[in-house]
C-alpha cells in the first residue's frame, strides 16, 4: 500500500457517510418541495391580491425555504437512513460487512459523523439562518399589507416598562395605539402614556405623536397637558417590533440569552426560552437517536426482501419519537414541565428502546 493510500476504515467511513448524506439530501429536497407547494397553495391568493405577482411568489418561497428545511431535517435523516440501510441489507452489503468483522456497533459509529454533520447544519439553520429569513419575510409581508390595521395587538416588557402596541405597519417603522406603563423599582405604577402612533427614522429615532399622559402618585393620578410629539427613548428598532408582533417567531441563541438576562424585550416566559435553547443544541443528539431507531432494518431476513414490515415499524417509531418530543416541548413551553424534563427524557427513553430492539435481534 502506498503512503498516500487511506486505511480501509476511512474508505468505509467515506462510503457510508456519502451514501447517508446523499439520501438525506434527496429526502430533504423532496420534503421541502412538498412543503413549499403546500405553503404556496395557501399564500398565492393573498400575494396576488397585493399585486406582487410572480416576483412576490418567488420572494415568499425563497424566504420561507430555511424554515422548511430546518423543520424537515429530522424526518429527512430518518427516511434517508432507512432507505440506505434497507438497500444495503437487500443488496447483501450488510451481510458482507458483518462477515468481514464489522459489528452493528461499529456500523453505527461509522454513520455518526455524517449524522452529526446534518445535526450541526440543523443547529446553524435554526440559530442563525431561519431567524433572519423569517424576520425578513415578516417585515416584507407587513410592508406590503394594504390593511395593517387588521393586525393583532401585542404586549412586551422592557426594563421597568410594559408596553402595548395595537398594530405594526410599514415593515415596523410605524406603530399605532401605544400604551406605555412605567413602574418604579418596587413594581408600582408611576406613569402612563398613550400615543396615537410612533414613527421611526434613522435620523431622529422613534417619535411619539398625540400623547396623553397620566402621572400616578401615592394617593392621586394627575393628567398632564397633551403633547403633539415627543422622542421615545427605547433600544428597540423596527425589526424588533416585527419580531414581537409575530406569533412564536424563530429566535437566535443570542436573542434568547439577551431576553433571559433582561437586556432585550420579551413577550415569552423564561421556561419557554430555556426549553427552546436546550432543544436547539440537543438537535444532533436527537438525530443520533433517529439513526439508532433506523438500525434494526439491517436484520431483515434475506428471503423476506421488500415484503418485510421492519422499515415500516422503524419509520413509525421514528415518527412517534418526533411527536413525543414535540408534545414534551409544548408542555415545557406552557410551563407544565421544567426545560430539562421537556427535552432530555424522550431522548433517553427512545435510545433505550432502540438499543433493546437491537440487542434482541443480535441475540437471535
Amino acid at each position: 500500500m502506498s503512503k498516500t493510500a487511506k486505511p480501509p476504515r476511512f474508505v468505509l467511513l467515506r462510503y457510508l457517510s456519502g451514501a447517508l448524506l446523499s439520501r438525506v439530501l434527496l429526502c430533504g429536497a423532496v420534503l421541502v418541495g412538498l412543503l413549499e407547494i403546500l405553503a404556496l397553495l395557501e399564500q398565492t391568493t393573498p400575494i396576488l391580491q397585493r399585486h406582487l405577482g410572480l416576483h412576490g411568489i418567488l420572494t415568499y418561497a425563497g424566504m420561507r425555504l430555511p424554515f422548511l428545511l430546518a423543520g424537515a431535517l429530522p424526518l429527512s435523516l430518518l427516511i434517508g437512513a432507512l432507505v440506505m440501510l434497507t438497500q444495503m441489507t437487500l443488496g447483501s452489503e450488510t451481510a458482507i460487512l458483518q462477515a468481514s468483522g464489522l459489528s452493528i456497533t461499529r456500523l453505527y459509529k461509522h454513520l455518526i459523523p455524517a449524522t452529526l454533520l446534518v445535526g450541526v447544519m440543523g443547529v446553524v439553520l435554526d440559530d442563525q439562518v431561519t431567524p433572519r429569513s423569517e424576520q425578513a419575510l415578516a417585515a416584507w409581508w407587513n410592508r406590503t399589507d394594504p390593511s395593517p390595521e387588521n393586525g393583532h395587538s401585542f404586549w412586551f416588557h422592557e426594563g421597568q416598562e410594559v408596553t402595548r402596541v395595537a398594530y405594526v405597519a410599514d415593515g415596523g417603522n410605524m406603530l399605532s395605539g401605544l400604551d406605555i406603563y412605567s413602574r418604579d423599582q418596587n413594581g408600582l405604577l408611576q406613569d402612563v402614556i398613550h400615543a396615537a402612533r410612533a414613527d421611526y427614522t434613522r435620523a431622529n429615532g422613534w417619535i411619539l405623536h398625540d400623547l396623553k399622559r397620566v402621572q400616578v402618585k401615592e394617593n392621586s393620578a394627575d393628567r398632564l397637558p397633551q403633547e403633539d410629539q415627543k422622542a421615545w427613548h427605547t433600544s428597540l428598532h423596527p425589526w424588533d417590533f416585527i419580531r414581537l408582533s409575530a406569533e412564536n417567531p424563530p429566535l437566535s441563541s443570542g436573542t434568547i440569552l439577551g431576553m433571559l438576562r433582561g437586556r432585550l424585550p420579551s413577550d415569552s416566559s423564561p421556561g419557554f426560552l430555556q426549553a427552546g435553547l436546550l432543544e436547539r443544541f440537543l438537535r444532533p443528539a436527537s438525530l443520533l437517536v433517529l439513526l439508532l431507531i433506523a438500525m434494526p432494518v439491517i436484520y431483515i431476513p434475506p428471503r423476506t426482501g421488500t415484503r418485510s414490515w421492519t422499515p415500516v415499524w422503524c419509520l413509525g417509531a421514528g415518527l412517534l419519537f418526533i411527536i413525543v418530543q414535540g408534545m414534551l416541548r409544548a408542555m415545557g413551553n406552557a410551563g407544565l414541565l421544567p426545560p430539562p424534563v421537556a427535552t432530555i427524557p424522550g431522548l433517553l427513553i427512545f435510545t433505550l428502546g432502540a438499543v433493546t430492539v437491537l440487542l434482541r435481534n443480535e441475540a437471535k
